[in-house]
C-alpha cells in the first residue's frame, strides 16, 4: 500500500512502518497508508521557523493579504480535483462545497480584511494614543508584532479543507508559518490541497508543512514563540492542552471541541406560523448535512411539551425523505460516515443513550453487513431531560439528534445551558422579547446564537455555518477557545506589547502619527503631494475664520436644520450653551473650506470620515483654525495595469478656537494618486 507523503523541511517525505489505512467511505477499498514514524519533527519545526516564518514576517500585512487572494484564486481554479477526492470521504457535492469552496472563501475574506483594515507595515498599532501624564509628553499604545515561532494546527477529519484554511488565513496574515496535522481519515484531501498550494509558487518556502500521521515529539520541541490550535474531541484536546512542555513554556493553546449544540422552538411559535416550518427545516438540515459529522450540528432539539407530537410528526416526515447512499448516484442527499470505525462509534453512543432512557423514533441501528460506512438518519426521544444527564454529555458524531420537551422558557434556557458549553445554539421565535430573554439567560453557555424567524429565514446561512467575521468557539465543553471572528483571529498568532514613551517616539515606532507628536510643516500643501512623497506627520496649520450670525442663518436655510440651539435666541439662552451656537456640521464644513486645496492634484477623492467628536461649542464671534496632519498611509493593490495606482491616506483633523481650545476632532480618508504602480511600464 502506497504511503501518503508528508511535507517537512520543504520536501515530500514518507514515514516508516505499515501505518494506518485510509479506506474509501463508500466501497471500503483501501486508498492510502498513513504514517509519520521516523520523521524528524524537531528539524521540521526549525525549518518552518527559519524559512517560512522569517519570510512571512518580513512581508507587510498588505503583501500577505495579496498572497492570500492569489492563493484563493489558484485553489478555486483547481476545485474539481478536490471534489473528486472529497467523494472518497463519503461526502455529497453539497457537503464538499462547504468544505472546499467554503474554505477558499475564508481565504478571500481574510485577504479582503487584510487589504482594508491592516497597515502596509510589519507592525500593527492596535489602539490610539493613551495619555499617561498631565503635560502629554509620556504616553503609551499597544502594538502587535509577529511571533518568531510556528503555528501547529491539529485538525479534525470532518472538514479537511475548510478546517485547515480557516486557520491558515489568520496565521499567514499574522506572519507565521504553519505545520498542519490533519485528521488521518481524510488526510488525502488535505494533502492534495497542500500540494496544490506549494506547487503554485505563491507561498514562501516553509510557509506550510504537513504531517500525515502522528505528530510524534513535535509538541516536545515547541517554545514560547509557538502557537498550538486543536479541533476535535474534548477528551483529546484536554489531554494535549496539559502537555508538559506546553505548560512549562506557556505555549498558547486554542481548542475548538465537539459539543452538544441545541435548537430551541420557542413557546410563541404555533404550527401554522412560518417559524415552525423554519424550525423543522433547520433541524433536519443540521442532522443530515455532512452525515451529521459537524462540530456545530444540532444534537439536542428542545420543544414545548405541547408541541412535541407536532414536531415529532413533521420532523420524521422530513427526515424520511432524505435519500441515503452513494453520493455519486442521482438523488442521494446524505452519504456515508468517514469510516466504519466512526460508524461503530456512533452506534455505541446511540446504544448508550438508549440505555440511559432515550427512545428511538427513527433509525438507530446501522446495517453492518452493508458495504460502506453508512448510518441511518436517527431521531431519539428523551422524555425526562432533567433526569437523563447522558443526553447532555454523550455525543453521537453522526446523523443523530435527540428530541426533548421543556415546561416553560426558563426551563428551555436551563436545558440549553445543561450541555456545559457549546459552539452554537439556535432559537426559533417570532417574539423579540423572547429572544432578548434567551440571550440574557443562555448566551453565556454558547459561542454563537442564531435567532431565526420569518424575517431572517430566507437569508440565514444556517445554524451550522461558522463565518469568517464571527467568532467560532465556545465555553466549557466546546473548548473555551476562539477561531475566526475577523481581525480577532489574527491577534492570536501575534504578540501584544504595551509601549511607553513620548508621542513623537511612539509615532516613529508605529510609523503612524499620533496627536501630540511632532509635525512636519513646509511650503507645499499636503494635498499637493503624491502618495510616495507624503510622509506621516506632514501637516498644515490653516488660516483663521471667524464665525458670524450670517453663517449660522445661511447654513440653517441651506441644510433645513433649524434646531433651536442654532436659530432660537430665547430657546438657546435657556440651553446648556447659554446662547446660539454654530451647527456642528457647519463647523466641519467650514474646516474643510480652510484645509482643502482646491486645485487639481494628487488627492482624488474624500471617501470617509471617522471618529467625529464635538468637544466645545462654537459661538457667534468665535474664530476657528484647523490643523491637518497625515496620520497613516496604506497603498492599495493595483488590480490591473489599466487601474490608476492609488493609496489610502488617513488625515487627522483638529479644529481649535481663538483660546487654543479644541472644538472638534475627527479623521478623514482620501484616495491619493501614486506616481508608480505595481505593474512595470512598457
Amino acid at each position: 500500500m502506497q504511503i501518503l507523503p508528508s511535507l517537512l523541511q520543504g520536501t515530500w517525505q514518507t514515514g516508516q512502518g505499515e501505518g494506518r489505512l485510509i479506506r474509501h467511505a463508500i466501497s471500503g477499498a483501501p486508498l492510502w497508508a498513513v504514517t509519520s514514524q521516523g520523521l524528524d519533527m524537531a528539524a521540521a519545526r526549525r525549518y518552518a521557523v527559519q524559512h517560512g516564518s522569517t519570510a512571512l514576517s518580513a512581508m507587510t500585512f498588505v503583501q500577505r493579504a495579496a498572497m492570500l487572494k492569489a492563493l484563493a484564486k489558484h485553489l478555486l481554479a483547481q476545485k474539481e480535483s478536490f471534489y473528486a477526492i472529497s467523494a472518497e470521504t463519503g461526502a455529497t457535492r453539497a457537503d464538499s462545497w462547504v468544505d472546499i469552496e467554503g474554505g477558499i472563501g475564508t481565504l478571500f475574506a481574510y485577504a479582503g480584511l487584510g487589504n482594508r483594515e491592516l497597515p502596509d507595515d510589519v507592525l500593527w498599532p492596535e489602539d490610539e494614543l493613551i495619555p499617561l501624564s498631565k503635560q502629554g509628553e509620556f504616553a503609551a499604545r499597544h502594538v502587535l508584532t509577529a511571533k518568531s515561532g510556528v503555528a501547529v494546527h491539529i485538525n479534525a477529519f470532518n472538514f479537511p479543507c475548510w478546517g485547515m484554511l480557516e486557520k491558515l488565513a489568520p496565521t499567514w496574515l499574522a506572519g507565521m508559518a504553519a505545520i498542519v496535522k490533519p485528521g488521518t481519515a481524510s488526510a488525502q484531501l488535505t494533502q492534495a490541497m497542500v500540494k496544490s498550494m506549494v506547487d503554485s509558487g505563491l507561498l514562501p518556502d516553509g510557509a506550510i508543512s504537513l504531517i500525515c500521521g502522528g505528530a510524534g515529539d513535535l509538541l516536545d520541541n515547541l517554545d514560547e514563540q509557538d502557537v498550538v490550535t486543536f479541533t476535535g474531541s474534548a477528551a483529546t484536546g484536554q489531554k494535549l492542552k496539559c502537555h508538559p512542555n506546553l505548560v512549562k513554556r506557556s505555549v498558547p493553546f486554542t481548542m475548538e471541541a465537539d459539543s452538544l449544540n441545541c435548537c430551541v422552538l420557542a413557546e410563541d411559535v404555533t404550527t401554522d406560523q412560518p417559524e415552525f416550518a423554519l424550525f423543522i427545516r433547520e433541524v433536519a438540515r443540521e442532522i443530515t448535512a455532512k452525515a451529521g459529522q459537524k462540530c456545530t450540528a444540532i444534537r439536542r432539539i428542545m420543544v414545548p411539551a405541547a408541541r412535541v407530537t407536532d414536531v415529532e410528526q413533521a420532523l420524521i416526515a422530513r427526515l424520511r425523505s432524505v435519500a441515503v447512499g452513494d453520493p455519486a448516484q442521482e438523488g442521494i442527499k446524505m452519504g456515508a460516515l468517514i469510516s466504519t470505525e466512526q460508524r461503530d462509534d456512533v452506534q455505541q453512543k446511540v446504544n448508550a443513550l438508549v440505555d440511559a432512557g432515550c427512545q428511538v423514533l427513527l433509525g438507530g441501528k446501522a446495517d453492518s453487513n452493508q458495504p460502506g460506512a453508512f448510518f441511518p438518519v436517527t431521531l431519539l426521544w428523551c422524555p425526562q431531560p432533567d433526569e437523563t444527564p447522558a443526553v447532555h454529555a454523550l455525543e453521537a458524531f453522526g446523523p443523530v439528534a435527540t428530541l426533548m420537551p421543556y415546561r416553560d422558557h426558563d426551563h428551555a434556557m436551563a436545558l440549553a445551558r445543561a450541555g456545559e458549553g457549546s459552539l452554537v445554539a439556535t432559537l426559533v421565535t417570532a417574539s423579540e422579547a423572547t429572544a432578548r430573554h434567551f440571550i440574557v439567560g443562555a448566551a453565556r453557555a454558547h459561542g454563537r446564537v442564531q435567532i431565526l424567524n420569518q424575517a431572517s429565514g430566507a437569508e440565514s446561512t444556517g445554524h451550522g455555518s461558522p463565518l469568517p467575521l464571527l467568532v467560532h468557539g465556545g465555553p466549557g465543553r466546546a473548548g473555551g477557545g476562539e477561531e475566526l471572528g475577523g481581525l480577532r483571529a489574527i491577534k492570536h498568532y501575534m504578540q501584544r506589547t504595551a509601549i511607553q514613551g513620548s508621542p513623537s517616539m511612539l509615532a516613529a515606532i508605529s510609523q503612524q502619527w499620533v496627536r501630540g507628536a511632532r509635525v512636519n510643516e513646509d511650503v507645499v500643501h499636503p494635498f499637493r503631494k503624491y502618495f510616495e512623497t507624503l510622509n506621516t506627520g506632514d501637516s498644515l496649520l490653516t488660516r483663521r475664520r471667524t464665525i458670524t450670525e450670517a453663517d449660522i442663518v445661511n447654513f440653517a436655510a441651506l441644510s433645513g436644520d433649524h434646531f433651536y440651539a442654532h436659530t432660537d435666541v430665547i430657546g438657546a439662552a435657556d440651553s446648556l450653551f447659554g446662547e446660539r451656537v454654530a451647527h456642528g456640521y457647519f463647523v466641519v464644513s467650514a474646516a474643510a473650506g480652510l484645509f482643502v486645496d482646491a486645485g487639481v492634484g494628487p488627492v482624488i477623492a474624500n471617501y470617509g470620515m471617522e471618529n467625529l467628536r464635538f468637544i466645545e461649542p462654537v459661538k457667534i464671534g468665535d474664530t476657528i483654525q484647523v490643523r491637518l496632519t497625515c496620520k497613516r498611509k496604506t497603498a492599495k493593490v493595483q488590480k490591473s495595469p489599466e487601474d490608476r495606482p492609488v493609496g489610502v491616506v488617513e488625515w487627522d483633523v483638529g479644529i481649535i478656537n481663538q483660546h487654543q481650545q479644541t472644538v472638534a476632532l475627527y479623521s478623514i480618508l482620501t484616495l491619493v494618486a501614486r506616481q508608480h504602480g505595481d505593474f512595470p511600464a512598457h
